[in-house]
This record gives C-alpha cells, sequence and structure tokens, in this order.
C-alpha cells in the first residue's frame, strides 16, 4: 500500500543517485543503505561524501564510526510513532564497516597519498582512488583479505588490486634507485668554480697607439739628434751595363786555350751546309723505330747552369752536338758533347741578371746565339768574336718572348708581359724599334712566326691565342686576325709547326695539348685534337711547353710528370708515338728542343741539368 508521499520520497531518492552518479570523478567514501518500506511508509537517508584525498601525512583524519555518522543523519518519517519502527529497521539492514577493515582503508589511502606527494611523482588519477560502497551482500568475500564481510565483491576486488599493485611498486624499489641516481648525479658535477680574473699591475705598460691616429701632439722631450746615414740597398739582380759584353766564362779556370780550341771549333760551324730536310720527311714507321733507338746515358747528363733551365737550344750543326741552356739567374750554359771530359767542354756566362726566356740559334748566321731575358735585354753572343753584343734593351719593359720576323733574321718581334710588341731592324746603325699595342692582350708569353708566311704571328696570353697579321699593326690599336678561344685557362705556349705552319700545338693549365689547323690563315682555325695530359708542374718546376719536331713536324714533343720519368712524343691526332726514357734520367725534363737534322734530343729540368738523348755514333 502506497502513498503520494511515497512517489514523492522515492523520486527525490533516485534523483540524488543520479546526481551521484554524475559525480562519480570526486573522490569519496559512499555508504549505501538498503531502501525498506515498512508498513507503506519509506525512510529517507541523507548521506555526506566522505573523500580520503583531504587525509594528510602528517596528521591523518580518521574516518568517523558509524555511530557518529548515523548521529547526522536525519531520519524523517511521515508519523511520529514510526520513527522506532524505522529505526528497528534501518539500522539492522545498514552495515557498518568492521574495525579492521576500516583501519586497512585508511593506510591504503594514506600509502597512495604519500607516493603521490613525492617528488617527480604525477597526482593519482581518478582510477587509484579508493572508493568502497558498501551494500547489504555478504557474498563473494575473498579468503585472506580479513573481515570485509560487509563490502561487495567489486570493492573486495578493487581492495585486492590496490594491495597487489602496492606490493608490486613496492618490490621495484623506486625510491631506492632514484636516491641512488640523485647521489650519482650529484658527485658527477664538478664543483663550479669561477674564473679569477687577473689583477691588474699598477705599474703596466698599456698597448702602445700612435699619437698622429689619436691626435695628440707629441711630448716637448726633444730626442738626440743621431746622424743619419745613407743605407745601401744591394739589389739582387742588379742590370749590366748597356753595350757588348765580353765572353768570358765563370768557370774557365786558367785554361783559355781549351777555351780559344772551342770558340774557334764553334765559330767555323758557319761553312757547314744545311739540307732540305723537307724532302727527305720519314713516315711515321721509320720515325718510331729511329725513336726507339734514341738512348740516354751518364756521358749525356750534365749538370750546365747553378739554378732552373728555362729554355733550350740545339746547334744545326751535323759533325758536332753543342747545346745552350739559359737558366732562370741570368746565365747562358754551353755544353760541346764532343769532348771527352763532360767538365772541359762546359762554359757558362752571365750576358743577362733575370732569367733566360728565349735561346736561338740565329738560321742565317748560326755562329749566333741570340738569348731575350726579363731584364729588358736581348744579346747576341758572336762566338767568332767572343762578344755578347746587345741588340735590343728597354729597361722599362720585360721581355717575354721573341722570334725572327724574315728568314736573314735582320728584323725581330720581341713581345712584352704587358702585351705589347716591338719590331726591331738589326741592320740600323742603332736599335729602331716600334711599340704596338694589343688591345685585346692583357700578357703576351710566348711569339711565333709563320714559317712561310711570314706576314703572320701567332701570340699565346692569359687564357687566349691571337694570329695577327704584321702588316696591320699600329702603335695605337691591332685587331688579331683569328682568336682562339677554346681555351680555359693559363695558356703555356703556342707555336706553329716548323716546315710548313700547317698545325699549331698550343699547352694550357687545364691539362691539355691542343692541336689547330692553320692550313688557312686568313679565315678560321679549327681545333683538330685535344691530347689529354698532365700540365701541372707546380711552384718550383718549369711549365711544360710542347714543342714540334722539326724532322717530323706531324710529332711533338713534352716533357711529362709520369712515372718513371720520362720526355713524350705525341702524334697530331692524338696518338702517343713514342716515350724516351732511361734508367739516367730521374727528373722532370720541362724544356725540350730537337735537333733539326739529327736524332738528337735535349732536356733541360729545373736543377739546371741537362738530359741528352741520342743514337749510338752520332759523334
Amino acid at each position: 500500500m502506497s502513498r503520494p508521499g511515497a512517489a514523492d520520497s522515492e523520486g527525490k531518492v533516485g534523483s540524488e543517485v543520479n546526481e551521484f552518479k554524475e559525480n562519480q570523478d570526486v573522490t569519496y567514501v559512499s555508504l549505501r543503505p538498503v531502501q525498506t518500506t515498512v508498513l507503506g511508509k519509506t525512510a529517507k537517508v541523507y548521506l555526506t561524501p566522505f573523500s580520503l584525498s583531504d587525509y594528510q601525512v602528517e596528521q591523518p583524519k580518521h574516518s568517523k564510526s558509524l555511530s557518529e555518522k548515523n548521529s547526522n543523519y536525519t531520519i524523517v518519517c511521515q508519523k511520529p510513532e514510526l520513527k522506532k519502527a524505522c529505526d528497528e529497521i534501518l539500522i539492522p539492514k545498514v552495515k557498518a564497516i568492521p574495525s579492521n577493515a576500516e583501519s586497512t582503508l585508511q593506510k591504503l589511502s594514506l600509502d597512495v597519498h604519500a607516493e603521490s606527494n613525492k617528488p617527480g611523482r604525477r597526482s593519482p588519477s581518478a582510477a587509484t582512488i579508493l572508493s568502497v560502497d558498501m551494500e547489504s551482500s555478504d557474498e563473494d568475500v575473498t579468503p585472506g583479505m580479513g573481515d570485509f564481510s560487509g563490502l561487495s565483491p567489486y570493492e573486495m576486488k578493487r581492495l585486492k588490486n590496490i594491495s597487489e599493485n602496492a606490493k608490486f611498486f613496492a618490490s621495484l624499489q623506486l625510491s631506492e634507485s632514484a636516491a641512488r641516481l640523485r647521489e650519482m648525479i650529484k658527485k658527477r658535477q664538478p664543483p663550479k668554480s669561477k674564473r679569477k680574473k687577473p689583477k691588474k699591475k699598477e705599474n703596466e705598460i698599456g698597448c702602445r697607439r700612435s699619437m698622429r691616429l689619436l691626435k695628440v701632439s707629441p711630448s716637448e722631450v726633444s730626442l738626440p739628434v743621431t746622424p743619419t746615414q745613407p743605407v745601401l740597398v744591394e739589389d739582387e739582380n742588379p742590370l749590366l751595363p748597356p753595350g757588348p759584353l765580353e765572353m768570358i766564362p765563370e768557370n774557365a779556370n786558367d785554361n783559355h786555350e781549351l777555351f780559344k780550341g772551342f770558340l774557334q771549333t764553334w765559330g767555323e760551324m758557319n761553312k757547314t751546309s744545311s739540307k732540305n730536310y723537307l724532302e727527305e720527311l720519314p713516315n711515321i714507321k721509320s720515325y718510331k723505330a729511329n725513336l726507339n733507338d734514341m738512348v740516354i746515358s751518364e756521358d749525356t747528363v750534365h749538370k750546365v747552369t747553378k739554378s732552373s733551365i728555362s729554355s733550350v737550344a740545339l746547334h744545326p750543326s751535323e759533325t758536332g752536338i753543342l747545346v745552350a741552356a739559359g737558366s732562370k739567374s741570368g746565365q747562358i750554359g754551353l755544353w760541346d758533347l764532343t769532348q771527352q771530359h763532360k767538365e772541359d767542354g762546359t762554359y757558362v756566362f752571365y750576358p743577362h741578371s733575370q732569367p733566360v726566356s728565349c735561346l736561338y740559334f740565329s738560321p742565317a748566321n748560326p755562329v749566333h746565339l741570340l738569348s731575350l731575358s726579363y731584364d729588358g735585354t736581348l744579346r747576341c753572343g758572336d762566338f767568332s768574336r767572343a762578344v755578347f753584343d746587345e741588340v735590343y734593351r728597354n729597361e722599362s719593359r720585360s721581355f717575354s718572348s721573341f722570334d725572327f720576323l724574315t728568314e736573314d733574321a735582320a728584323t725581330l718581334l720581341v713581345a712584352h708581359w704587358d702585351g705589347t710588341l716591338s719590331l726591331v731592324d738589326r741592320r740600323t746603325s742603332g736599335t729602331s724599334y716600334e711599340k704596338l699595342i694589343s688591345s685585346s692582350m692583357t700578357k703576351i708569353r710566348t711569339v711565333h712566326v709563320h714559317p712561310v708566311h711570314r706576314q703572320y704571328f701567332i701570340t699565346a696570353g692569359l687564357r687566349d691565342v691571337h694570329v695577327y697579321d704584321a702588316r696591320h699593326l699600329n702603335s695605337r690599336a691591332s685587331q688579331p686576325l683569328i682568336s682562339l678561344t677554346e681555351h680555359t685557362k693559363s695558356i703555356a705556349s703556342a707555336y706553329f709547326s716548323p716546315v710548313t705552319g700547317n698545325r699549331v700545338v698550343s699547352t694550357c693549365a687545364d691539362c691539355k695539348l691542343r692541336i689547330f689547323d692553320s692550313s688557312c690563315v686568313s679565315s678560321q682555325i679549327p681545333l683538330l685534337t685535344s691530347i689529354r695530359h698532365n700540365t701541372i708542374t707546380g711552384r718550383w718546376l718549369t711549365r711544360f711547353q710542347a714543342v714540334w719536331d722539326p724532322k717530323q713536324e706531324d710529332c711533338i714533343i713534352v716533357g711529362s710528370m709520369a712515372q718513371p720519368r720520362r720526355v713524350e712524343v705525341f702524334h697530331e691526332t692524338g696518338k702517343a708515338v713514342h716515350s724516351l726514357r732511361g734508367e739516367c734520367l730521374g727528373s722532370v725534363c720541362s724544356i725540350n728542343a730537337m735537333h733539326p737534322t739529327r736524332y738528337v734530343l735535349a732536356g733541360g729540368n729545373s736543377s739546371g741539368r741537362l738530359h741528352v738523348f741520342m743514337k749510338p755514333g752520332s759523334f
């Protein structure tokens, strides 16, 4: 039997239960009694939330007994006479937590709270907070958990999980490991020591400063006047006096009779007739066979100059072998290989004060040896008169190269390092020349005249090779006839082939030897072949210069950096013809010259030593 009041009370209790479910994330311990209807009356029970998170380790709060909590409950009955009956029915149905269970819960909550308060630990989540709902069922009591007969199976299982987790974390000994790590970190940290600043000395002298830059007038203390004496600075390479120089060897050793015999022998070489070797040009097979017969020995290796050799020339004689070498110190060394002892046939002269970059025996008179130097002088050594005549002198400009503009060697073409050219006529009483400026050349390293059409000449500069026509030169600006722009780095030399002039070979620092077709100079000069060859000689070695063989104008000769040391011979098609090598060749021959009619090659290295390859029985 029910009344309207009972329905209202049930609705209120239901709403309270719903509110309790919505606030499940709040930490609490709830006691939910079982509602029992007696005589159609329903008792209302108001529950106060109880939280374990309010406990502190130092002053833990103990949960109140069930009798004290019941005293706070307000039991409302609809009639006063039913109060006693309600109490008798309600109290037995709400079973309080036993004392041992209550102490166990408090201990677990305190352990959880203590672990959460340790440094480095996160706050426990809502899943680890103890929440026990007491129900009126005594079933599923876990043995060994104490007297928890008043707890539900879920609560008993929850308590069991909490206790197992607590034992597991206790077995890990995390707090002890953390303490050991802290001690290790503290021990490893070096002691912080501040760097002590050096104390400034009172009498310490500061950095010296320029009074002129500080705009401070100098002190009025006058310094003692010291007599100034002119300091004479000796020039390392003083220019030699103008005019002819007597041909006196530096290593004569008072053996003047031997030197006179040397001059007499080579002063008569102008009477030898030269063959027309254009008609006797051998084929490549016989030429290669002759190269195979060329050998080097200890007798054909000799130190001629004191410093590095920068130029080499071979006398065109067919009865003897005379090699001339110009050095970087201005020396000219002559070596007559017909002498039995090497020292007897070697003579050294000083006609220049700076490197001798060019040496040529005159094509018209082999008695004359012309030499050009960086010191701005061009001299002619005459063996018949034992004198070095001065052909051309210009101290304001440094010379780099020269060539004979005419076949009789009367007119010379001199190149300057600053890109200018000079025409020198030796037939006049004085030295007459005309300066010519090339607008497209900043530097000129080598100059070479076409052997057939002598109005054309080729110049090698920094990264360009130009062909000029001597008939269209002027003192202000000279435009090149043709420009060869295939080079990418610095160029060491460029030469026409010696017989017909139909080919041009250039040596470039990009490790390539280029051969051009110059058969038609007036129109264009196409590139025929590019030969891969190491031309990086470094700082201390003279740069390579590929030259043509006068006997075989389709073959070039160049030094090599390969081991064992050798001198390479290439065909104009790029094929290797032969390598001149031997046990006596132990250095790099940067500058090489071939005899115009005989199979004799002379190579100079950077220590002043000459290496001569020849066929046995050449003299």
